[in-house]
């Protein structure tokens, strides 16, 4: 494994795997919101400014009959070249002779961008021979797509093997690890976690992970009503796994038992439908009456969720604390967001991952004032339970 911070591009063509993976307007085909472009910008620059070219390998979408026009990255490519200030040689292919006969020959600081990868069902295969013809545009293999590296993909996990001694991670995913590294293994104290979202049985394995890691846990969303009632709280209508019941209490247990603050909200704002116009009301969140559902959490929740993160160092929120997505449900996620935004400017660090919580705080203009924001929701998670991801174990083994 190389490192990229010393590695000399001079001379050498550079194939990067990125994660370009945007929305695009499906009128327009105008790309909506171009942050993994962006975050891709750096690694990309570096290798430019240090004499090398650029062959830039990614996926669009899930396109099921090869190739299908609204997936192709032709859609992007003139926005790419704005923001790297140079222009962006389209492939019509990612593995055929049109594209080796723009690659094989680049001059220094030439940038090229493949087709969609996943035009071709070898890529999600892994397939070996695939992997292979997509080696062959590059000198260097650089993998700078977080967001897929929990993939065993052609292109982000086994084209590594053919560049056994010049293969590395771009700038995005060094950071991305460092990020989750430094919450893990984090010496600043206290620790907190935010862990919302609407279910317990998708974040047990992150919760009990984070059990030997945090001093914190503060549960939001829909998965604190679980909790609720296995605390034999009335939860009315709200959002409940019942057959979770029994791990929720599990969980409680083991943050006692290990001495983690474990923080369940204690009211709740609550609407007699699911709905932005709904009826609403403030109730503790242990007496929500029949036929009304917890939707977010109120201000005394607010305020003790408020006072755990000003007096954190170091801070991971995953998952919302209410249905965000509705203006009369969005104070509770709105007040953390602008709660870990103030820790952060008084010197903590925060890391902020899993869609719903990018989304939320993009949503609030908040994600220039926090520490990190993850670009790979499934990845980020994977990693945080602990688990092997391909994408990252092919350039360190």
């Amino acid at each position: 494994m190389q490192d990229i911070h010393s590695y000399n591009f001079e001379g050498k063509r550079a194939l990067i795997r990125v994660d370009f993976n945007v929305p695009l307007n499906k009128e327009t085909m105008e790309i909506t919101d171009d942050t993994r472009i962006r975050a891709a910008v750096p690694t990309i620059k570096h290798i430019l400014e240090n004499g090398g070219s650029v062959v830039i390998m990614s996926h669009l979408g899930r396109p099921k009959t090869g190739n299908e026009p609204e997936f192709s990255l032709k859609h992007i490519v003139e926005h790419t070249s704005k923001l790297l200030e140079t222009e962006v040689i389209f492939a019509g292919d990612c593995a055929g002779g049109e594209a080796y006969s723009i690659t094989e020959n680049l001059e220094a600081g030439a940038v090229v961008l493949l087709d969609n990868v996943r035009y071709h069902a070898e890529e999600t295969a892994g397939d070996k021979s695939f992997a292979e013809k997509l080696s062959k545009h590059g000198d260097v293999y650089v993998n700078d797509a977080f967001g897929t590296a929990h993939r065993a993909h052609a292109s982000t996990t086994v084209v590594a093997e053919f560049f056994p001694n010049d293969k590395m991670f771009g700038f995005l995913i060094e950071s991305e690890i460092k990020s989750v590294e430094k919450v893990l293994e984090s010496n600043e104290k206290p620790v907190t976690a935010i862990v919302g979202g609407a279910k317990v049985s998708s974040k047990i394995t992150i919760i009990e992970r984070l059990l030997d890691k945090v001093d914190n846990l503060i549960v939001g969303g829909g998965m604190a009503y679980t909790f609720v009632k296995a605390n034999g709280g009335k939860v009315g209508s709200s959002l409940v796994e019942d057959d979770y019941l029994d791990v929720a209490k599990k969980i409680m247990l083991e943050a006692k038992t290990k001495g983690v603050n474990l923080y369940i909200p204690v009211d709740t704002i609550v609407a007699d439908k699911f709905d932005n116009d709904a009826n609403r009301e403030t109730v503790a969140i242990d007496a929500i009456e029949d036929g009304w559902m917890g939707l977010d959490v109120a201000e005394k929740t607010v305020a003790a969720c408020e006072e755990i993160i000003a007096n954190s160092r170091v801070i991971l929120w995953n998952g919302p604390m209410g249905v965000f997505e509705m203006e009369n449900f969005q104070k509770g996620t709105a007040a953390v967001a602008k709660a870990i935004a103030k820790s952060t400017s008084n010197g903590a660090f925060s890391l902020i991952g899993g869609g719903d919580s990018v989304a939320a705080i993009n949503k609030f203009n908040l994600a220039d004032q926090v520490s990190h924001v993850s670009t790979g929701g499934g990845a980020m998670l994977e990693y945080l339970e602990g688990k092997v991801l391909p994408g990252i174990a092919a350039i360190q083994n």
